[in-house]
């Protein structure tokens, strides 16, 4: 059984990583951006309530978020493990997530922090060509991350929960060096 938190800024590829982890373990990848897209998608009640802020520009709240998440934790696939990603992004949200671990009765194995210099990750987030990708709004999302996530590493690392890995490496090196760590925790 594998539960693990997956952090790292844009582009490091948490999403990438967390993809084929999940895969070799057997175990949901759960981001919440996936998440928050399937409820709208479906249509379901809280997908209704997170569209309705998405479509007015505002984040969707972390008890939105919170209760998503809660639903996801409890489906059958994830009784033997799961990948977070993207969730939490800060401490108020990981203070949410302890929570709700406490409630349904599952803890966290390890958090993984995929490590990237800043100037591998603009030339990373330009060459994907998206059009909201300018350099400066790459590197202001960076600082925004920076900020509201430092504290929420030092929390984990000060817990002895946080795994730190280099993600400026070639994509199969970094999950072998997530594969050894995972099954030496």
């Amino acid at each position: 059984m594998v539960r693990l938190i997956f952090l790292g800024p844009p582009g490091a590829g948490k999403g990438t990583q967390a993809t084929l982890l999940a895969k070799s373990f057997s175990i949901p990848h759960i981001s919440t951006g996936d998440i928050l897209r399937g409820a709208v998608a479906e249509r379901t009640d809280l997908g209704l309530k997170a569209q309705a802020y998405m479509d007015r520009g505002e984040l969707v709240p972390d008890q939105l978020l919170l209760d998503m998440i809660r639903n996801r934790l409890n489906q059958s696939d994830a009784e033997s493990g799961w990948i977070l990603d993207g969730f939490p992004r800060n401490i108020a949200q990981a203070d949410f997530l302890d929570q709700l671990l406490l409630e349904i009765h599952q803890s966290c194995d390890a958090v993984v922090n995929i490590d990237v210099p800043d100037e591998v990750l603009v030339s990373r987030l330009l060459e994907r060509g998206r059009k909201d990708d300018s350099e400066e709004v790459i590197r202001r999302r960076l600082d925004v991350y920076r900020s509201q996530t430092a504290p929420l590493i030092d929390a984990y690392r000060n817990r002895q929960q946080l795994v730190s890995v280099n993600g400026n490496q070639p994509i199969d090196t970094v999950t072998s060096e997530l594969q050894r760590l995972i099954e030496h925790k």
